[in-house]
């Protein structure tokens, strides 16, 4: 599965969208409010300036008064001490002659008399006022890089708590997302560790209300599943018991009239008769074999040591002819595993004759038993492709052999492991060879 076909994670879908849902509202809030901001600090500083031009108008009026007239401009010191240096301002005549600047007055902005009212000029906000019935006229002046600094200065504070809390709301978001999906995350991992050998209900705790229909669709579902493979494993055994008997009586018969019949075709006959009872007779153990190892029941309640029930295994194999090519090895300090001996058993004659089958019959099968309870079989052969490997383990898979076998031993022996919680590794070439086949039972960690 490649990256654009892994699944989404529902989690971090939620946090992420929140999160860039909740960033993008505050950055809206925020740039809604600062445009809201601005135009009030420009409302508040016009007023300010008018106020100050109100206040400033009478004096310089009385002063200019005082004075009488003057050849040339007269300068004073600056009115407001708060904000020094930052306000300036000239009075001019009905004429328009500056007759009474402040002393840092840039006259380069008052280089042209101004209507009344607030005007932008060189970088300031001015405003003029006339007065006694417009025989003087009043300018105040006010840098707009004083104004941006403080819109800077304000929104920067506003922003501040922002940048706070941000991250501590995006943390929240994470928390609380983990917190509420848990029981999706326990829902999940209960679905997840299930397999054929355990259909029971589910009881995930906690659900919401949106999960609960899930759960009980899933263990709906699982019933039914429960009941069919019941069914199936109930057929399967109590067929292949049912038909035992008949087949061994027919083999019986078929076997009798073998030592009676004469030499030539009836006798021929007769053996490929005996030939085929006999495997339909190996594959109807084999179907209990399998029924047994679906249905459950391979756990034992204690440890026991394997390395006998392996060696009476070989032991049966040796008997039936085949001692010549089983290299067995066993642990000096013996096995110790929880699996029912029985079924410990059915596994190792299911590798082992799988081996014995399909294996070079010119070359020894090495069966390997660790002190762990890992069982290895090992058998020389040509390699088997990748993509046969994987389907080997399904019932009546025998990757295109002529042999006589059943293509349910490795089915056998990787339902017991299921059902043990061991891992059943086939591999082809064989580690540390260029050609065979190996079978492996890794027994769960305790």
């Amino acid at each position: 599965m490649n990256a654009a076909d892994a699944p989404r994670s529902l989690r971090r879908d939620l946090a992420l969208g929140l999160s860039l849902g909740l960033c993008a509202f505050w950055l809206m809030a925020m740039a809604a409010a600062a445009q809201i901001v601005g135009h009030e600090l420009e409302q508040i500083f016009d007023a300010a300036l008018r106020q100050t031009a109100e206040r400033i108008l009478p004096l310089a009026v009385i002063e200019q008064a005082n004075s009488g007239e003057a050849p040339a401009t007269r300068h004073i010191s600056t009115v407001g001490p708060h904000r020094e240096g930052q306000i300036t301002y000239v009075l001019r005549d009905r004429d328009g002659r500056i007759v009474l600047a402040s002393e840092d007055a840039d006259l380069a902005v008052f280089a042209q008399p101004l209507a009344e009212g607030f005007h932008n000029v060189n970088d300031h906000r001015v405003h003029a006022r006339f007065a006694v019935s417009g025989t003087y006229r009043i300018e105040v002046a006010e840098p707009l890089s004083y104004r941006r600094e403080a819109r800077r200065e304000t929104i920067g504070f506003m922003f501040l708590p922002l940048l706070l809390l941000l991250p501590a709301s995006l943390a929240g978001i994470a928390v609380f997302t983990r917190a509420r999906l848990a029981p999706v995350a326990a829902l999940s991992a209960e679905v997840a560790g299930r397999d054929a050998s355990d259909l029971s209900a589910l009881s995930t705790p906690g659900l919401q209300e949106e999960l609960v229909p899930i759960r009980d669709a899933v263990n709906r579902l699982m019933t039914r599943l429960a009941r069919t493979l019941e069914a199936e494993r109930g057929f399967t055994a109590n067929a292949a018991h049912e038909l035992r008997t008949p087949m061994a009586a027919v083999l019986a018969q078929t076997q009798r009239l073998l030592a009676e019949a004469p030499e030539g075709p009836l006798r021929q006959r007769a053996l490929t008769i005996e030939a085929e009872l006999k495997r339909l007779a190996r594959l109807a153990e084999k179907l209990l074999h399998l029924s047994r190892a679906e249905g459950g029941g391979v756990l034992a309640g204690a440890d026991s040591d394997v390395a006998p029930i392996l060696a009476l295994v070989g032991e049966d194999f040796a008997r039936a002819g085949h001692g010549g090519r089983l290299r067995l090895a066993l642990p000096e300090g013996g096995a110790r595993l929880r699996i029912d001996p029985d079924a410990f058993a059915i596994l190792a004659r299911n590798l082992i004759e799988n081996a014995l089958t399909h294996g070079d019959p010119a070359t020894p099968v090495e069966v390997r038993l660790s002190t762990g309870g890992t069982l290895t079989v090992t058998n020389a052969g040509p390699v088997i492709p990748a993509e046969t490997l994987t389907r080997l383990t399904t019932r009546f898979e025998r990757a295109g052999s002529r042999g006589s076998g059943s293509g349910l031993g490795l089915a056998i022996a990787a339902a017991i492991a299921r059902g043990t919680g061991a891992a059943l590794t086939l591999a082809s070439p064989a580690p540390g060879r260029h050609d065979g086949f190996e079978a492996r039972f890794t027994p769960c960690a305790p």
